[in-house]
């Protein structure tokens, strides 16, 4: 399937997505609900409600909806699609191609709607008023774009004779092909005769010990029987609820199987595990022990490792992801004087360009295309690339962290926080887990909730001490507590981690925010002031 807008440019969503818009379209004017939806999307599939705003997320970023008149949530009842739709194919006619687009200039339609001429195999899409001109949508037969999709098959999971594992190990098989049956590039099986012409069938163990669910699984090839991938994993029992605990482990499982499905996909066999190999892997290995103590010199001692390795080997797209990713990263640390830091957004931007060009379709490009969007304050932009990394896995925490740092600076508290709680349930990868809850903490205070922001400053900064911003957000919500004390001793050390900062620089730029978020954030800005942070 395909979206054009009016330019005639493709506008990549998901096909599922796509499949969506196309029962939208037919239904237009009819409230339907999310069960409807999800068994007219994913028929015969059981999928988690989260498959479905996800999609709607996504439709609503492509059609520019992001004032929610197009997609309307119904409260309790399901989802209304604003539009009128009418048949203008010739049935009788042989089929040919969509003409070009011209609007439609009915005044006789309802005041408020979008009217919308539907074919059988291409739609005619006008958007008056919403930053949309028109939008061209061409439904075409899914395996007329897509090749043959790599088949999973995925067995049950084994728990020996312990009822409770027994449970457990059956609901995280559900889940985990349920998970990856959202992928649109692999195909999911059950056992079954199917399951003999299988690419890779996956298997698992899962034991229940006295602290905590142990999980191992693999990922063969039967016509060779070689095996392609191999993951053990632990939750512990005292972290978390069952729910949780179920849910970390499809997670941790799910997660890494995906990255390994892409890797597949997207390099040659020399990465055995996905990851880079030879002189590229010892340039990043380098690199990252250099920025370990995240100090200005030892950054810039990891860039040049990177760009003498680029330089040495200039199609390298990991070496290119890795370069990308640190500089984004001293983007946000401030670490780059403000004149620098246009022309390396500039280089960063070439380089991902080449990267897209290279693998547009390999989770770690994707990834940081997401987060160069997002640190360029492109934020609707960025929305749509971190959706590709969860098209490709459904259980990645960064690309979940990104789209809830976008969801923040529009505006959109509340999806914000139920995005990083998601991050949170997941916990993939754990090293990120300090984001996420730096990010539930920074949305409840932009709510003026400071209450509900305390445990999650709090918990980031026991996985992370090191963090100056998290440490700036704590003094203001102990500002707003009350607790004064408490607020300028967190301040104290929030100054020592990040010397230099001042009401003026610590806000975040301001382009393409939301006034919603940018009033939420003076407050913050105010209470981090009463607590010691310099004017300037």
């Amino acid at each position: 399937m395909e979206l054009r807008g009016p330019d005639g440019a493709v506008i990549k969503v998901r096909l599922r997505s796509l499949e969506m818009l196309k029962f939208f379209a037919c239904n237009a004017g009819r409230v339907l609900s999310k069960q409807e939806l999800m068994e007219a999307v994913w028929p015969g599939v059981h999928v988690a409600e989260d498959s479905l705003f996800q999609s709607i997320r996504e439709l609503r970023t492509a059609l520019g909806d992001e004032q929610r008149q197009i997609i309307k949530l119904m409260s309790g009842r399901g989802y209304l699609f604003v539009a009128e739709v009418s048949d203008t194919m010739d049935r009788d006619a042989p089929e040919q191609p969509a003409p070009p687009f011209v609007p439609e200039t009915n005044n006789e339609s309802a005041p408020g709607r979008h009217r919308f001429g539907m074919r059988r195999r291409a739609a005619l899409l006008a958007m008056a008023g919403l930053g949309v001109s028109a939008l061209t949508a061409a439904l075409w037969l899914p395996h007329l774009l897509m090749g043959s999709p790599m088949t999973i098959a995925v067995m049950p999971m084994a728990a020996g004779d312990n009822p409770r594992a027994a449970r457990m190990a059956a609901d995280v098989t559900r889940d985990l092909t349920d998970g990856l049956a959202k992928i649109d590039a692999i195909r999911v099986v059950v056992p079954s005769d199917a399951a003999k012409g299988a690419d890779y069938v996956v298997s698992s163990e899962l034991e229940k010990a006295a602290t905590a669910w142990n999980l191992r699984a693999r990922m063969t090839e039967p016509a060779t029987g070689a095996v392609k991938w191999t993951i053990s994993l632990s939750v512990d029992l005292a972290a978390a609820d069952a729910q949780r605990q179920q849910t970390r482990l499809t997670a941790g499982m799910g997660h890494a199987l995906s990255l390994r499905i892409n890797a597949l996909q997207n390099t040659d066999e020399r990465r055995a595990e996905g990851v880079p190999t030879g002189p590229a892997k010892v340039a990043i290995e380098q690199a990252t022990a250099s920025i370990d103590q995240t100090t200005l010199e030892r950054f810039r001692a990891a860039q040049v490792i990177l760009e003498k390795a680029l330089a040495d080997d200039a199609d390298n797209v990991d070496l290119q992801v890795a370069l990308a990713a640190f500089q984004l990263r001293g983007i946000q640390m401030a670490w780059y004087p403000t004149e620098e830091r246009e022309t390396v957004e500039t280089s960063i931007g070439a380089i991902m360009a080449r990267a897209l060009r290279a693998q547009p379709d390999y989770i770690p490009v994707l990834e940081a295309h997401c987060r160069y969007l997002s640190t360029t304050n492109r934020f609707v932009e960025s929305l749509v690339a971190c959706g590709k990394v969860l098209a490709r896995d459904p259980w990645d925490g960064i690309a979940l962290y990104l789209i809830g740092l976008s969801q923040v600076f529009l505006g959109r508290f509340d999806d914000a926080l139920a995005t990083f709680k998601q991050a949170d349930s997941f916990d993939t990868p754990p090293v990120a887990r300090w984001t996420w809850a730096i990010g539930a903490g920074f949305t409840y205070l932009l709510m003026g909730r400071a209450e509900e922001a305390l445990p999650w400053l709090q918990r980031s900064i026991a996985i992370t001490s090191a963090s100056g911003r998290t440490h700036l957000l704590l003094a203001a919500a102990y500002q707003q507590l009350g607790r004064v004390a408490e607020a300028r001793a967190t301040m104290t050390k929030a100054l020592e981690l990040r010397p230099g900062s001042t009401t003026l620089n610590v806000p975040a730029p301001t382009k393409n925010t939301s006034p919603v978020y940018l009033k939420a954030s003076e407050r913050i800005v105010s209470l981090m002031a009463a607590a010691g942070l310099p004017e300037k």
